[in-house]
């Protein structure tokens, strides 16, 4: 089973903050996340008779997380809800299936230090914390060896000295894991450290945190997110029309009125937006929530996880209808990323 830092997040990662009222803190949210099966099909009114014993089966491979503000936007009793399909573990998920991997992206060997990845000339990507707000059944790294991965204190000043020896690097991407689960205090430190790099010019943030807890923009995140050394992208990732609450829409404008550049990224799954009006509409829903549809990635085969596979030939096809649907500009790349090319591979639309 993969292990990742625990839900109730240490000491150190907490802010010494006490709220002003009754209103839970993000970090009170995520603690307070489903992370069983039963409490899963319990809240969503799902028969355990005919889910259960699956769920438990997948739960064991990679465990539930599922904190309340997304629970709150699958329907209740409908398996086939599309948010539902993202974090409900299945059976499926214990088949041995060929070309599905532990590692598809192979970044175990792209690794230039704890907690560091080189895998692009002039980024380098930087792997926070393995902690996330939610568990998605699909996620790449549901097998990624966090543990030797976590960051110490020397690590980060290992991490810091590399990057200062390394001039070619001019962005440095916070990843994880959720980025975003670390406390803002760390994170301010991070960005102080390189903003004092002179060949640092942009921090990107790939992160769902707050997609899945829209209590995560605080006050303290739009703060560092404003240092005015550096450029900030967030790359967030939605999969989905209905992931896109008030709540949610609420705390992208606080971000795009912090000057920050909101991306989104999604995967192409099976059951859960493998069609053309359910792309035409999360980009639609992107753009009018101030967030730009960047990347469409075809399905990374990892194992436990070729139950979202979608085949190219079909990836194409829908990226052609929205060409027909859309402006250009909401039309997100479709892309693969292959092991050890030097950035994303786009795939040819056959038009």
């Amino acid at each position: 089973m993969i292990q990742r830092t625990p839900v109730r997040i240490e000491a150190q990662l907490l802010d010494n903050q006490c709220p002003d009222d009754d209103t839970p803190t993000w970090q009170q949210i995520l603690a307070d996340s489903i992370t069983c099966p039963e409490s899963l099909l319990a809240q969503l009114g799902l028969d355990p008779a005919s889910w259960l014993q699956g769920a438990r089966a997948g739960h064991k491979l990679f465990p539930v997380r599922v904190p309340a503000p997304y629970l709150a936007r699958i329907r209740p009793g409908d398996p086939e809800d599309p948010l539902l399909r993202q974090v409900m573990p299945l059976a499926d998920e214990a088949r041995v299936v060929d070309g599905f991997v532990r590692d598809p992206l192979e970044e175990a060997g792209a690794t230039a230090g704890t907690g560091l990845i080189r895998k692009y000339r002039s980024r380098a990507l930087l792997m926070i914390t393995g902690q996330c707000a939610i568990n998605c059944r699909y996620c790449f790294r549901r097998h990624f060896p966090y543990d030797q991965h976590r960051l110490s204190p020397q690590d980060r000043t290992a991490a810091l000295h590399q990057l200062q020896q390394a001039p070619e690097i001019n962005e440095v991407i916070f990843s994880g894991g959720d980025p975003l689960a670390v406390n803002d205090r760390l994170l301010a430190r991070w960005v102080d450290n390189l903003a004092a790099i002179p060949h640092i010019k942009r921090i990107r943030i790939h992160t769902r945190l707050p997609v899945v807890i829209p209590q995560r923009v605080t006050d303290d995140l739009l703060q560092w997110l404003s240092h005015p050394g550096l450029q900030f992208v967030m790359v967030l990732h939605i999969n989905h029309p209905a992931e896109l609450d008030a709540p949610t829409r609420a705390a992208l404008q606080r971000l795009t009125g912090a000057g920050v550049t909101l991306l989104n990224q999604s995967v192409i799954l099976h059951g859960v937006n493998d069609r053309t009006d359910t792309l035409y509409q999360l980009s639609e829903t992107l753009f009018d929530a101030g967030v730009l549809p960047y990347y469409l990635h075809t399905f990374d085969p990892v194992a436990g996880a070729h139950h979202f596979n979608v085949d190219d030939d079909r990836a194409r096809q829908l990226v052609r209808e929205l060409n027909a649907l859309l402006p250009g500009f909401l039309v997100p790349r479709l892309v693969r990323e292959i092991p050890g090319k030097s950035g994303k591979t786009p795939l040819d639309l056959n038009f």
